[in-house]
């Protein structure tokens, strides 16, 4: 399919195609928008289906990128990129460094930092090839899991306290599916915050930690949604909100890590329809692009990380100003926080022109 006729398609600013035969590289990257500043994003390992899955979701990622720096207010524009291939076996140095010289083809335009199947080892084997990496040790915010999830668990603060009027995760029942590097956090303050677990993942040893280690209740990854529940928390990959499992679900929120929740834009539409309160993915899970933002660089004080995470922290004050918009105009806030994403890095494209 053709990158302008792309349902998913918005305008990017530039989309890259990278081949490199000798180590096996295929990749995309994706710029939506740069009015900002550069793009800062994640590159993602996956062995998609095909060539079009790929592309459908760089271009989704990137587009949420822009939002999500904007909606943080960070002098960032929105990027991301995509490697075809099997995390589990097509891993090598080469590979990531090929990546390297592709990321540095854009002289800075696009930072990368890791994602889904990629580490941040990963990243850094890139950084031999270019400078515009982060989330590597060597600017102090490292993996940025652990500020992502610290986001989250914020953000479930906040919309427990909207949707419940409670000021406490006592005995709230939370479902997380997912148990990667953000979800295992988000369990482990969320458990300290006395919260009820639910835990699901494809993986049977992660789950089995969960239950040991926080006395979750194990559910099928499938199935999980379905639990009753105050709060689902989604933490694994995308389009889990969609026309099948919004009827299924029974909770008062949704709030977790994953990026694009909703398979489509209606979807938003249809859990305020049910009164179900909707953390947008790509505000409550900038906690990591918020850390990585306090990275050690030229021109900028080093990392502090006391200061990264309050800073991270105050997603739960976004998410209040989005609900309350989107009560005051009757609006999904899915589309609330669309409006007010824009009205922030749309005037920064009206300068520029």
């Amino acid at each position: 399919m053709f990158v302008f006729s792309h349902p998913e398609f918005d305008g990017h600013e530039k989309v890259l195609v990278g081949y490199d035969a000798e180590s096996g590289l295929k990749a995309i990257i994706a710029l939506h928008n740069t009015s900002r500043g550069p793009a800062l994003g994640g590159c993602r390992m996956w062995a998609y289906e095909s060539d079009e899955d790929a592309l459908t979701d760089v271009l989704r990622l990137s587009r949420g990128m822009t939002y999500k720096s904007a909606l943080a207010d960070l002098p960032f524009g929105g990027g991301k990129s995509v490697i075809l291939g099997d995390a589990k076996t097509m891993k090598s140095e080469a590979l990531f460094r090929a990546m390297g010289r592709l990321v540095d083809s854009l002289g800075g335009r696009y930072r990368v930092a890791e994602d889904v199947g990629v580490s941040v080892a990963d990243v850094e084997a890139m950084g031999c090839e270019t400078d515009f990496v982060a989330g590597i040790p060597a600017g102090g915010a490292g993996d940025p899991s652990p500020a992502t999830a610290w986001g989250v668990f914020h953000g479930i603060r906040a919309s427990v306290a909207y949707k419940l009027g409670r000021q406490d995760l006592r005995g709230v029942r939370v479902a997380v599916q997912g148990l990667g590097a953000v979800g295992r956090a988000l369990c482990a303050y969320l458990h300290e915050a006395g919260a009820e677990l639910i835990v699901a993942d494809i993986h049977e040893a992660a789950v089995r930690q969960a239950v040991d280690t926080w006395g979750a209740k194990a559910m099928d990854a499938t199935e999980i949604h379905k639990a009753q529940t105050e709060v689902f928390a989604p933490c694994a990959l995308g389009a889990v909100l969609n026309s099948t499992s919004v009827p299924e679900l029974d909770c008062a929120i949704v709030a977790g890590s994953a990026n694009n929740q909703l398979g489509k834009r209606e979807d938003g539409a249809a859990l305020k329809a049910r009164g179900i309160l909707y953390a947008p993915d790509y505000v409550i899970n900038a906690g990591g692009i918020i850390n990585i933002s306090h990275e050690t660089r030229p021109g900028r004080p080093a990392y502090d990380k006391a200061a990264a995470f309050a800073h991270v922290a105050r997603i739960g004050e976004t998410l209040e100003e989005i609900y309350r918009r989107a009560e005051r105009a009757d609006m999904p806030t899915s589309e609330a926080a669309d409006r007010l994403a824009e009205e922030r890095f749309e005037p920064a494209v009206r300068q520029a022109a």
